[in-house]
């Protein structure tokens, strides 16, 4: 069972789709990844290997990457074997995907800003609520 689900999670699956392979509750599941260490322990390296791989594939794709390859003809009745290298150039979506997420403080799209004193100390934002007075304004005399 551990080696199974060890499987399934490098295939990308997610507790609830393992809870319906082995047609229990996820709550079940959840119990036995508590109660049994090697079964909880097999789900997590597959997540790891699996998050690993798709990490180095998008990070491949937003730096780009050379691959050897073989282009097969067909030339005077003869097929003709080329070895050759493909190029993939830079991918910018996925570019921009990576580093939203490993820089955010860099590149997320809503920059917080924050406050400052004159000598450029932080200063925490104040929220000032204000209360309707509901017909009981206090008479001052300036009024």
């Amino acid at each position: 069972m551990n080696r199974q689900a060890e499987k399934l999670c490098k295939l990308g699956a997610t507790d609830k789709e393992l809870a319906e392979f082995f047609d229990v509750a996820e709550s079940t599941l959840h119990l036995w990844k508590l109660e049994h260490p090697k079964f909880s322990e097999s789900i997590k390296k597959g997540k790891e290997i699996a998050d690993a791989e798709v990490a180095d594939k998008l990070y491949r794709r937003a730096t780009g990457y050379s691959h050897p390859d073989v282009d097969i003809k067909m030339f005077e009745g003869e097929i003709v074997i080329t070895k050759l290298t493909k190029h993939y150039p830079p991918d910018t979506a996925a570019a921009i995907f990576w580093l939203k997420n490993r820089r955010k403080d860099k590149w997320r799209d809503k920059i917080e800003h924050g406050l400052t004193d004159g000598n450029g100390n932080d200063v925490a934002p104040v929220t000032v609520f204000q209360i309707p007075d509901n017909g009981r304004r206090i008479e001052t005399k300036a009024d």
